[in-house]
């Protein structure tokens, strides 16, 4: 089970990601069942709705992705 500090941290970073890497962590996660999203629906899913399912797909399989941003020039 994933502690309470792992999850407000992954919940924190999840609301940072943007529409790309919320896109990149769906197609790269790795789950016990298959995860089948068309591009349309990433696309056009409201942001917010995508953050929140992600966050739930973590919370569901109990691994939170490494999730890195790339660093400021």
């Amino acid at each position: 089970m994933l502690a309470t500090d792992q999850i407000e941290e992954m919940i924190c970073l999840v609301a940072a990601m943007d529409r790309d890497a919320l896109v990149d962590q769906f197609r790269s996660y790795r789950a016990t069942f298959p995860l089948d999203f068309t591009d349309h629906f990433l696309k056009t899913a409201p942001l917010d709705r995508l953050r929140h399912i992600f966050v739930a797909l973590c919370l569901q399989q109990q691994h939170v992705p490494q999730i890195t941003f790339p660093t400021a020039a």
